[in-house]
């Protein structure tokens, strides 16, 4: 499996470095995180209950930091063991681009392979769930640095008016638009 995208955080380069290397902010925005403690240099033991399609498990798994080049990469090794539902294992890329004083973008690639129960439910139901894990991460992950860095959340689009949007609107209703 292997998921790319990027993120983009309300905070500095270094901000975002620095909340990435936070533990503690770390548990609490990685979904069913119930502990990560360091054990080495840039080593890190953590237990995630997860729900993979209809599995749903305890694992326990191993975290390593890699090629660290602070502010802006490194590489996260990691595999973990949920028993029966199975095991998996694999690597990120993470990069911070600073686009402005408050706007960084987190590109990342992910490459994971997973076995046991959790490998025969199908890598669509795997990939979604990763997915999945991954929005509710930054949804979480971004509140948190908007509390931390006091960042006004980005304001809501208000929606479109004046004439144009009248007369887009006209059309969708003269066309049999709901």
């Amino acid at each position: 499996m292997q998921l790319t995208n990027q993120q983009t955080l309300p905070v500095s380069q270094a901000q975002a470095w620095e909340a990435l290397n936070d533990i503690t902010l770390l548990q609490a925005a990685i979904p069913g995180c119930e502990s990560i403690l360091p054990i080495g240099l840039n080593q890190y033991e953590l237990q995630i209950t997860a729900a993979i399609g209809p599995v749903k498990a305890k694992f326990k798994g191993k975290l390593q930091l890699e090629n660290l080049q602070p502010p802006t990469s490194y590489t996260l090794r990691f595999e973990g063991q949920g028993g029966a539902a199975g095991h998996g294992k694999g690597s990120a890329e993470v990069k911070l681009e600073a686009v402005g004083p408050r706007e960084t973008i987190l590109h990342y690639t992910a490459n994971a392979s997973v076995g046991g129960k959790i490998a025969q439910i199908g890598s669509r139901l795997v990939d979604l769930a990763a997915q999945k894990m991954a929005a509710d991460f930054f949804a979480t992950f971004t509140t948190r640095l908007q509390e931390r860095y006091q960042v006004a959340p980005a304001p809501v689009a208000a929606a479109p008016g004046g004439v144009l949007a009248r007369f887009f609107a006209w059309l969708k209703r003269l066309f049999g638009g709901a």
